[in-house]
């Protein structure tokens, strides 16, 4: 990691569960004494539209939703793309297990976030643009609501923006309150007033065929909020920040057996082992470290402590950073008990529209629910690695790729535990914590 210097980006102090409901909103006025909307300025009247993603190019920034793909390519594919009629939709809705780092990025700073709406719309050549978020979140949506009608009344947003020829209209869609309703093939089918069904992809992806059947930009919160930063201070400033493949912060949701849960901003490229002592304070009740959950990705085991946690590290031992939401389980919270809660989410949330979904994670949570009740069998953990091989890749979106790789690296690093739940017909801990979700 070439920087380990933390240096406050998106938010102005990490927030504790207990701070949650705290968090002050910063108000347009605070917003443009602090230098708020003046990137907006730089990318209209100085960079244009080639320049702006030039800037997001130089930065190396990388989708913060959970694949980390290149922010630039999907803009300048847009951006080259035929017609007039283009979109943005900023995705919101994180129906992700142990997740709230967008609740808190729209909490404390809702102009940041416009403002890198404005900014992504005007160099994509977008003149509408969506926040998608849960319609379970009331309160960032009232936070939402007053933002773009204070950006509206200075100018920001609306017609002829800063004096140009650009134009803006930013709307709020609310979502189902459902995992699958995130996905941004889904977003899209929402937005258009259908269910939440994924779409398959290939052949058609959101930069060529998106939004109305139009070419569209779809980015995360946290990914749009790093942009009036890139703009005004300079691609390269923040391509020094993190690690060289994974540049810039992160918001860490980190949550489980820790003595200080909530959201930290840290460079990518700290370690589990530094979030979990810096920042969480280390375990509850002294107890020792058992795994790490990055919910649909494998577990990551106490040899894992030092793998730095940005995009490409992670990958190179088969897990995945994916929106930076950190579960930790002590030495006493049952694995089995754990994973089955991962599993029945997943089930739950399935939409129904593939059967090797439907299926693959009612047969996952069902085995392992016999395993923790203490009717399991040693063929069942055979069933349950067969079907997750057999589940991985099928489905229009990573819900049962997820399920599957949560329930298989489970079992391949704890695989003792499972069969000691088979064997003593029991959770061998005798714990009463029950799962850490």
């Amino acid at each position: 990691m070439n920087n380990t210097a933390r240096q406050r980006i998106l938010l102005s102090r990490d927030i504790q569960m207990d701070d949650f409901n705290s968090i002050e909103t910063i108000s347009i006025e605070g917003y443009v004494s602090a230098g708020g909307y003046k990137a907006l300025d730089k990318a209209i009247n100085e960079l244009k539209p080639e320049g702006v993603i030039k800037e997001v190019k130089n930065s190396g920034l990388r989708g913060r939703g959970g694949a980390g793909f290149p922010t630039w390519r999907k803009w300048e594919f847009v951006a080259g793309a035929a017609g007039d009629e283009k979109y943005l939709c900023c995705n919101a809705a994180e129906g992700e297990q142990g997740t709230f780092k967008d609740r808190c990025l729209i909490r404390s700073n809702p102009h940041q976030l416009i403002e890198g709406i404005i900014i992504a719309s005007y160099a994509v050549g977008a003149h509408k643009s969506y926040i998608y978020i849960t319609e379970s979140y009331r309160k960032e949506i009232a936070v939402l609501e007053k933002a773009l009608q204070e950006a509206k009344e200075k100018r920001y947003i609306g017609e002829k923006i800063l004096g140009t020829d650009f134009s803006l209209d930013i709307y709020i869609h609310k979502c189902p309150d459902k995992y699958v309703a995130g996905e941004e093939t889904a977003m899209m089918e929402v937005i258009e007033g259908r269910a939440a069904k994924p779409w398959q992809k290939p052949p058609h992806y959101p930069a060529n065929r998106g939004l109305y059947g139009k070419p569209t930009i779809v980015n995360n919160t946290g990914t749009l909020s790093n942009i009036p930063h890139i703009v005004l201070k300079g691609g390269d400033w923040f391509s020094k920040i993190g690690s060289p493949k994974s540049p810039g912060n992160m918001l860490f949701t980190l949550t489980g057996d820790i003595n200080r849960p909530g959201i930290y901003e840290l460079p990518l490229g700290i370690t589990l082992k530094e979030l979990i002592n810096n920042c969480g304070n280390g375990l509850k009740n002294g107890g020792g470290f058992k795994a790490a959950f990055l919910p649909g990705n494998p577990p990551l085991t106490e040899s894992q402590l030092d793998v730095p946690l940005d995009f490409d590290s992670l990958k190179e031992i088969g897990s995945g950073l994916g929106c930076a939401a950190v579960i930790v389980l002590g030495d006493r919270t049952c694995i089995v008990d754990t994973t089955l809660s991962f599993s029945r989410f997943r089930m739950e949330e399935s939409c129904g529209q593939c059967p090797p979904c439907q299926m693959g994670t009612a047969k996952m949570a069902r085995l392992l629910q016999k395993i923790e009740d203490g009717q399991g069998e040693m063929d069942d953990l055979v069933n349950i690695e067969n079907t997750c091989s057999s589940s991985k890749g099928q489905g229009y979106c990573h819900l049962l790729s997820g399920d599957a790789f949560i329930v298989e690296g489970a079992v391949r690093h704890f695989r003792k535990e499972f069969e000691a739940h088979i064997h003593e017909r029991k959770c061998p801990l005798q714990s009463s914590a029950g799962n850490s979700l």
